[in-house]
């Protein structure tokens, strides 16, 4: 860094070359193409926040998802109320995992909401109006999220980063929701 740059930047020119590197390290890993990731194990700590349970699995390694991994990981993140379990898409497990990756995150997830009945879709429907009535949380496809220890605005914008699905964000609440469905944003 030239010493006039230096001087600009109050002598704080390391900080600024960690900005800029650490920056170019979470361009290229937003940018990086999904097998390369892929290419080593992806793991998932979870926290339900309505059933207290906790969750550590690794769901994939190499470019195979495992199926008891998800088996296990479906069942864990069933309707709470009415004890309904569905396929999770892996692809909502992948998202998660890339975004803790851009995030730095290292606490669990914090399970807002994943797998809805029908039934549930709709009591909840009824009772508010920002549920859709087609949701994907009713095929497996959305989950809505905290990542402890990361500000739900920084794992929105991870999220967003990565075009690949849906992402609401719910700032009164608290979280985040990301699906795999197209590209949209709320």
């Amino acid at each position: 860094m030239c010493e006039q740059c230096d001087d600009i930047l109050g002598g704080h020119g390391h900080t600024r070359r960690r900005l800029v590197f650490g920056g170019a390290a979470a361009g290229a890993l937003l940018l990086a193409p999904a097998a390369a990731l892929a290419a080593r194990p992806r793991a998932l700590e979870l926290y339900h926040t309505h059933t207290g349970e906790k969750l550590r699995v690794t769901y994939a390694e190499g470019n195979h998802h495992l199926p008891d991994a998800l088996e296990e990981i479906s069942r864990f993140l069933r309707d709470f109320r009415s004890g309904e379990a569905h396929p999770i898409d892996p692809g909502v497990l992948d998202i998660l995992h890339r975004v803790q990756e851009l995030t730095g995150g290292r606490g669990p997830y914090e399970i807002i909401s994943a797998y809805r009945s029908p039934q549930t879709n709709q009591m909840l429907r009824n009772n508010s109006s920002g549920v859709a009535q087609r949701s994907l949380h009713m095929e497996g496809k959305a989950i809505d999220v905290r990542l402890r220890g990361v500000d739900t605005r920084q794992l929105r914008e991870a999220a967003l980063g990565l075009q690949a699905g849906g992402v609401g964000y719910y700032r009164d609440s608290d979280f985040v929701h990301v699906d795999t469905g197209r590209v949209r944003y709320w």
